[in-house]
C-alpha cells in the first residue's frame, strides 16, 4: 500500500468507529477541540497529523491501539541473570570491620 492508500483506510476507519458510537462530526471535532472540517479531511484521507489522529482516537476511546508503538527494551541473557542475581539477596552477612588489635584497649 502506498501512502495515500493507507490514509484513506485510517480516515475509514475513524469514520466507521464515529458511526459506530452514533456521533456526528461536530461531536467528536468538539470532543477532541479539533475543527469539523479538519476531522472531515482525515476521515477522507486527505490531511491529517499524527496530534490529530491522537485527539480522535483518545475521544473515540481507542487510544490502546498505539500501544503497539510502545518500545520494550530486550535485555542479554546474561545481563537479566545478573540482574535478578543482584536483585534477590538470599543471605545477608554483617559488615567485618578491620580493627586494630595493637591500638586496642583493654577494660582490664
Amino acid at each position: 500500500m502506498d501512502d495515500v492508500a493507507i490514509e484513506r483506510e485510517i480516515g475509514r476507519y475513524i469514520k466507521k468507529l464515529r458511526q459506530d458510537q452514533n456521533k456526528t462530526q461536530d461531536q467528536l471535532a468538539k470532543a477532541a477541540n479539533i475543527s469539523r472540517s479538519t476531522l472531515s479531511l482525515l476521515e477522507r484521507g486527505e490531511s491529517g497529523n499524527l496530534k490529530t489522529l491522537i485527539q480522535i482516537l483518545r475521544v473515540l476511546g481507542k487510544l490502546e491501539l498505539l500501544q503497539i508503538f510502545e518500545y520494550q527494551e530486550q535485555l542479554s541473557p546474561l545481563a537479566l541473570a545478573k540482574e535478578q542475581h543482584t536483585k534477590y539477596r538470599t543471605r545477608v552477612r554483617p559488615s567485618k570491620k578491620k580493627t586494630d588489635t595493637k591500638s586496642k584497649k583493654s577494660n582490664w
